[in-house]
């Protein structure tokens, strides 16, 4: 199984837009997260000959414009689509999907949508002193199970802990996304990373939120098993 990375802050090389925000697309027909623009998620679309007729389903990790921001020109042209969210999602974002016609399908614990791939379940935490909900989605392959994170606002920890529990798998083969560790001191920084060991996650890949100190520091510690997630890119897993 593949995953094309279509949106996120670097590209392989300059033929791709980039822009705050992650989107990738998991065996041609999940579509995972949409950036903040529409315009720049087309493109990188169209570049890496995406076939938009083949997306049956977007799961949105959670309602902050750098994810849901190439949705709605997706939606101008695939009404057919299902929408998943979390049922913490603001009024807002559900109206306007409902308004457009397209089925929203509000998922509040772990959820098998496809074969071998499943969302995570709302996972509640708080953010800038306001309650927030976000989902991730896993993957199982042959090789094992691998997490994708928009922000992973709940903490990543918490996230693969749980996706450990709910597949009921020993290992991790790999987990990339967003981690949102930016304001993580380095002492705080060491331990995650610890813990991914000890969590037996194999391979890693921080990008968007994840922070340049954490990047650094997971690279130096995967080093071969560090995953460069960069627009263009297709990742097997």
């Amino acid at each position: 199984m593949n995953i094309k990375v279509l949106f996120n802050d670097e590209a392989i090389d300059g033929r791709f837009s980039i822009g705050c925000g992650f989107s990738c697309l998991v065996d041609n027909s999940v579509l995972f997260d949409t950036g903040g623009s529409g315009e720049h998620l087309f493109h990188n679309i169209k570049i890496m000959g995406v076939d938009i007729s083949a997306i049956d389903k977007v799961v949105i990790s959670h309602d902050h414009w750098d994810h849901t921001g190439g949705l709605w020109k997706l939606l101008n042209v695939r009404e057919d689509l299902k929408i998943y969210s979390c049922p913490g999602f603001s009024k807002e974002f559900k109206d306007r999907v409902k308004s457009l016609g397209v089925e929203l399908i509000e998922i509040d614990s772990f959820t098998e949508i496809e074969d071998s791939i499943y969302v995570s379940g709302e996972i509640a935490c708080v953010y800038h002193a306001k309650d927030m909900f976000e989902q991730s989605l896993y993957i199982k392959t042959d090789k094992g199970v691998t997490i994708i994170t928009g922000c992973a606002h709940p903490g990543i920890l918490k996230i693969i802990e749980k996706a450990k529990k709910n597949l009921k798998e020993k290992n991790i083969y790999s987990a990339f996304g967003g981690f949102h560790l930016k304001n993580k001191s380095r002492e705080e920084l060491i331990i995650i990373v610890n813990r991914f060991k000890e969590l037996g996650v194999k391979k890693t890949g921080p990008t968007h939120c994840s922070g340049n100190s954490a990047q650094r520091l997971f690279k130096k510690i995967y080093k071969n098993n560090y995953i460069q997630v960069k627009v263009g890119q297709i990742l097997e897993i």
